[in-house]
């Protein structure tokens, strides 16, 4: 096979699979019915398999590929065992619990958005109010996650392709070029690429758009992901058998990254909280609500934790080895900018030219099948819960909803872009996701006690979330004054012994003492509103 100028193949067949993208987009735009309905939940019309691909696609983001490889470069094989296995059976659980439940009374009664449901649960509206920018503040953290992974991946794949531009210069501190990155499309130009593509799609698409591509891109990273596993074990292990490679892969791993013995047992248990995120996820709420049935359902709850397993277990054995004595040169210290890079990295220089374009497609793939979600959850939200409530449903015609819902669309990429680009490929994309995915978490037991019990009023919901976004503001504060955002720990002194927990698990305590104390201090419901959820 020929060879090519370095970063070309990857950077046309990248170009290659963005287009048909926007093919998809475009083509699913057609059967748009031009209704605010059917923009925003596909005219609840989505069957088991496309909404297990959606909702599988819009929970396996950047987060799991660049995040868990980089973060297992940098902290070992525990990574593994504190997000990925209790997150397959804890997202099973919440789809289980909250997923069918939420489901079944939006179309009972309508609802698209958490924030109709909630107004109405609690009839009150000042904690819609609350919520809306204490969501959208939460998602914007979760977006920066894809769209600063996506710059990065875009540069370490694409690099040596025009070493001589000043654009494309990556350069170490000592001002020499860095050869894993320098001459590759610039993160803020890569980011540019996918945020415009996702935008163009979604714009046009909607959420049956978005169902689609997230199908579409759920097949593509999962299969690719696989092929990108077997290569670079291949490569790195240059062993007879795929097995054999594995064990001389694990053999080169030093001992303090192949196990969790620096982590407590404590601290580990506590990640167990975080997968509880997904309950609140207004995306994937949004998702939920595109199911043709409650049948529907049946199909993420017994595939979503196999499929989980399909793609951490490699990014997380990949970033371990990276640590090996078999892996190819890379920075001494595992700093935030080589572990974000690790993966890209290593698809660069373990695999040839044009396989190395396909498998840059698939972490693509991954980053974008969140991106797209996330975008189109928070222009419903504004153009629902805000516009709306508080213009008056009648005061817009449906093409005018529609409208209302692309431009805010279009302003939060915007600010999600520039945010990208002032925090820069160094931010720890780890770190983000479980701050992120944090503040979902203490927002849980909102939800759960809004479903299942009957005393919650709306002191206790407004008391429950300020807890929940005040204890969350001040843990980050103190993390962040700290320099240790990723490894930050809470000791708690219980029994006269220190025993050190997520931020987490405070937040999530703090949330639902408030909840309950502020619901028992607070008059109760009257048994008519009650009768139309519990009865």
């Amino acid at each position: 096979m020929p060879e090519f100028q370095p970063g070309l193949p990857q950077l046309v067949i990248i170009l290659i699979y963005l287009g048909l993208l926007l093919g998809l987009g475009l083509f699913s735009s057609r059967l748009f019915t031009g209704t605010r309905e059917d923009y925003q939940t596909a005219s609840h019309s989505i069957g088991p398999f496309l909404l297990l691909m959606s909702i599988f696609g819009t929970t396996m983001t950047a987060f799991a590929l660049v995040g868990s490889s980089g973060q297992a470069y940098r902290e070992g094989i525990g990574v593994y065992g504190k997000m990925a296995s209790s997150s397959g059976v804890i997202h099973s659980l919440c789809f289980f619990i909250i997923g069918v439940k939420v489901w079944s009374l939006a179309r009972r009664f309508n609802y698209t958005t958490q924030i109709e449901y909630f107004r109405d649960r609690l009839n009150n509206d000042f904690v819609g109010l609350l919520l809306f920018p204490i969501l959208v503040g939460l998602v914007i953290p979760y977006l920066l996650v894809g769209v600063i992974s996506s710059g990065v991946v875009m540069q370490a794949l694409t690099a040596g392709l025009a070493p001589d531009l000043s654009w494309f210069a990556a350069l170490k501190p000592d001002g020499s070029p860095n050869p894993a990155l320098h001459g590759g499309i610039p993160p803020w130009m890569g980011s540019l690429m996918i945020c415009s593509v996702v935008l163009i799609y979604v714009f046009f698409g909607g959420m049956r758009g978005t169902t689609w591509a997230n199908t579409f891109q759920t097949l593509v990273f999962m299969t690719l992901g696989m092929v990108t596993f077997y290569f670079i074990a291949t490569r790195l292990g240059k062993q007879d058998s795929f097995m054999e490679n594995l064990r001389v892969l694990g053999e080169s791993v030093p001992t303090e990254y192949s196990t969790r013995e620096g982590m407590s047992k404590t601290l580990f248990f506590s990640y167990l909280l975080i997968p509880l995120s997904v309950g609140m996820f207004p995306h994937l709420f949004q998702h939920w609500m595109t199911a043709k049935s409650a049948k529907a359902f049946k199909v993420p709850v017994v595939f979503h934790p196999l499929f989980i397993m399909i793609v951490w277990v490699p990014c997380v054995l990949v970033g371990v080895w990276a640590q090996g004595s078999l892996m190819p040169s890379v920075p001494p210290k595992p700093s935030i900018e080589a572990a974000n890079s690790i993966l890209p990295f290593l698809v660069k220089t373990q695999t040839g030219q044009v396989l190395g374009g396909f498998l840059a497609a698939g972490i693509l793939a991954a980053i974008m099948s969140s991106l797209d979600s996330q975008f189109l959850c928070l222009g419903t939200i504004f153009n629902n819960d805000i516009v709306l409530h508080y213009g008056g449903k009648n005061r817009y015609s449906e093409k005018q909803q529609v409208a209302i819902t692309r431009w805010f669309i279009i302003g939060i990429v915007a600010v999600t872009y520039i945010l990208s680009i002032i925090l820069g490929p160094k931010s720890n994309v780890f770190a983000l996701g479980v701050w992120c995915f944090s503040g979902f978490s203490a927002l849980f037991p909102l939800i759960f006690a809004a479903l299942y019990w009957r005393r919650l009023t709306a002191g206790g919901a407004i008391c429950g979330i300020l807890a929940a976004i005040i204890s969350w503001l001040v843990l980050f504060a103190i993390a962040y004054r700290s320099e240790d955002l990723d490894g930050f720990a809470v000791v708690l002194p219980i029994g006269g012994t220190g025993y050190d927990v997520m931020p987490v698990a405070v937040m999530v305590l703090a949330s639902t003492v408030a909840t309950i104390a502020g619901s028992y201090l607070t008059p109760k419901i009257s048994d008519e509103k009650l009768a139309k959820f519990f009865g």
